[in-house]
């Protein structure tokens, strides 16, 4: 991504998912009792949250972050920077709960066969991300267009599998937990844990160095698994919640907000008002106040500095520190109460937003592929061009054929193997 000159040039760590259409479309919630399946509003409303996310994840990969004449973040990037990657992996975890009972978890031999083809939907969709980081140009932070979400996203739900059965209870005090001791492994281990060179590791990295791309996708990457079990086990629970009840809407934009709000003071407090700031600068060799405002602002190129605990007290996007994560979640949260309110009345008008969101795998992966023919100079034509053809592909595809060609395809083999699982259980001994 090509930026105006004066900061240097920054292509934003990103690639929120696709994943999400994958995990919450029709493969699960079709193989649920009629009473258990997530109602018309409630997709609507997250389905439209996930297409507005995927369109900050477009703005941020081929506008602007700052302006050339202020040298001040764009408005783009104070909105939707590292809070488009928190809202996707929240409907990951809200696609989970619906695809695995909704407000009653499954258990017994219906679990095994959720358990399997979240599985099967990891693997897949984690094998295409790997593909696609293949034509993906560049291995620093400069040259790539994007960092690819998908391959995290496989990791994303893998290590969801064992809290699949929980109560919404017991997963926010888990959500907590990872939001917390997250960022601290990371902080820990990040400078002792082997590194890949590729900012989208491919299947050469795979299989040439495994142990590298795991850390990259567990602790060091730009979305690291850990951390953001946070974002995913919130989505898990809030997918467990009633969520077409009025007050159980209105009580995840008040939470959201609050929660977000708090994060960010308590920030504020910690780095202006407690000396965090002053002590990041002396105790971090080669850098000054300006590179650590810079860091504060725009996040850690490529990597987030360890030399003192003060860094996990910033709050600035893609830093995956406490406070960070905190603020995208609550911003997730209140942007998906928002959209569920919404849809109660104006559902045929978050349509563009809601056919999006529906079919975000396929859109997202079109869009990367776009990015690594280098459609992607930072000019508001070619964001234009590529929201538009992704909004009028989804309105077209959903009316003639329904579900997105990708998101078919997962949710084939995804109930396949529902079936296999199922009917080798039942099979007598």
């Amino acid at each position: 991504m090509t930026e105006p000159a004066g900061r240097p040039p920054r292509t934003v760590p990103w690639a929120q998912s696709a994943a999400q259409s994958a995990a919450q479309s029709a493969a699960q919630p079709a193989a649920l009792p009629s009473a258990q399946r997530p109602g018309r509003h409630r997709l609507v409303g997250v389905d439209a949250a996930r297409g507005l996310a995927l369109i900050g994840m477009i703005a941020i990969h081929i506008l602007p972050s700052w302006d050339p004449e202020t040298f001040e973040p764009t408005a783009q990037w104070t909105v939707f920077a590292g809070r488009s990657a928190a809202l996707f992996a929240l409907l990951a975890g809200v696609g989970l709960a619906f695809g695995t009972g909704g407000r009653t978890p499954h258990t017994g031999r219906s679990m095994s066969a959720d358990r399997a083809g979240v599985v099967v939907r990891a693997l897949l969709i984690a094998g295409l991300g790997l593909a696609i980081n293949h034509v993906l140009p560049g291995s620093t932070i400069d040259e790539v267009p994007a960092v690819n979400i998908l391959v995290y996203y496989g990791a994303f739900f893998l290590l969801a599998i064992p809290f699949l059965r929980l109560s919404a209870g017991a997963l926010i005090a888990w959500a907590a937990f990872f939001a917390l001791a997250g960022p601290v492994l990371v902080h820990v281990l990040r400078d002792v844990l082997p590194a890949v060179e590729r900012y989208n590791p491919d299947y050469l990295d795979l299989i040439g160095d495994p142990g590298a791309t795991a850390a990259r996708l567990l602790l060091t990457g730009t979305f690291p698994a850990l951390p953001y079990l946070a974002y995913l086990l919130t989505g898990l629970a809030i997918g467990r919640l009633d969520l077409a009840r009025l007050r159980v809407q209105i009580g995840l934009v008040l939470g959201g907000v609050l929660l977000a709000a708090g994060a960010s003071l308590t920030s504020w407090a910690l780095v202006v008002r407690a000396g965090g700031f002053d002590q990041l600068v002396a105790r971090t060799p080669g850098l000054d106040e300006e590179l650590v405002t810079d860091i504060i602002v725009w996040g850690p190129e490529p990597t987030l500095p360890t030399t003192t605990w003060w860094w996990l007290a910033i709050s600035g996007p893609y830093t995956n520190t406490p406070p960070a994560l905190l603020l995208g979640l609550g911003s997730a949260v209140a942007a998906l109460g928002v959209f569920l309110l919404l849809a109660r009345r104006l559902g045929t008008w978050l349509l563009p937003l809601s056919a999006m969101g529906s079919m975000t795998l396929t859109v997202y992966s079109a869009h990367l592929l776009a990015l690594a023919a280098e459609v992607h100079y930072d000019q508001p034509l070619w964001f234009v061009i590529h929201v538009a053809v992704a909004m009028a592909f989804a309105l077209l595809w959903r009316q003639a054929m329904g579900q997105g060609p990708l998101e078919r395809l997962v949710a084939g083999l995804v109930r396949a193997t529902r079936r296999r699982v199922l009917a080798r259980e039942q099979r007598p001994d």
